[in-house]
């Protein structure tokens, strides 16, 4: 069993709760489903776009204006509960209009999609 709080546990693993990267034997370590609780700042964006996308993502807006960009279409969640749903093989990215609060669900977990820190990229 894990309790917790969702703003407090998120800053220290990118926002993500559960999913393949919390450590196997833990109650949040999971192969089959990620959530995460995305804090962002206004004008907050993902640095470069998720290209060839083998998960199905849920994307929940809590709070804030957020816009998900998919090829050909942008969504703007805008109310609290607005959510949109995208899956395999669709490319996405994203904006944070206002300062915003989302939860986003994806499955299944499996790694290779972190965008590689600000740092890392300059170093290398």
């Amino acid at each position: 069993m894990y309790v917790g709080k969702a703003a407090v546990d998120a800053a220290g693993d990118r926002g993500w709760l559960l999913g393949h990267f919390k450590s196997v034997g833990e109650v949040r370590h999971s192969d089959d489903v990620e959530i995460k609780w995305g804090v962002h700042p206004p004008g907050d964006q993902r640095a470069q776009w998720v290209a060839g996308e083998k998960r199905t993502a849920l994307l929940i807006l809590i709070s804030g204006r957020f816009r998900v960009e998919l090829p050909g279409r942008s969504v703007l969640l805008a109310e609290q509960g607005d959510y949109v749903v995208w899956g395999h093989g669709v490319d996405h990215s994203w904006y944070a209009e206002e300062e915003s609060v989302v939860m986003t669900v994806r499955w299944p977990s499996i790694p290779g999609y972190a965008v590689p820190d600000a740092e890392a990229l300059s170093t290398g």
